[in-house]
């Protein structure tokens, strides 16, 4: 997950994924690392943080999270990538 020290939706997204069970979160911070933001823009054509990746999959950002998880894809997720 790229995040930043001070971003809410980083917080938001971290708990939603720990209350799903994810014990491990690899985070890059872009506001210690620049040349990582602009990897990060590069790869999702976003700016803002965090963008979430779960095993290689691209989710997008928190609301897209939420929005997976909602409509019951995160779960599937999750389970999927727990094997790969």
């Amino acid at each position: 997950m790229y995040s930043t020290a001070v971003c809410p939706y980083c917080v938001r997204a971290e708990q939603l994924l720990k209350r799903k069970g994810v014990q491990e979160i690899e985070k890059i911070r872009v506001d210690l690392q620049p040349e990582s933001r602009i990897a990060m823009t590069e790869k999702t054509g976003r700016r803002t943080v965090p963008q979430i990746y779960i095993n290689g999959v691209y989710v997008g950002g928190y609301d897209d999270l939420a929005s997976l998880d909602h409509a019951g894809g995160l779960d599937v997720l999750l389970k999927k990538t727990e094997y790969l």
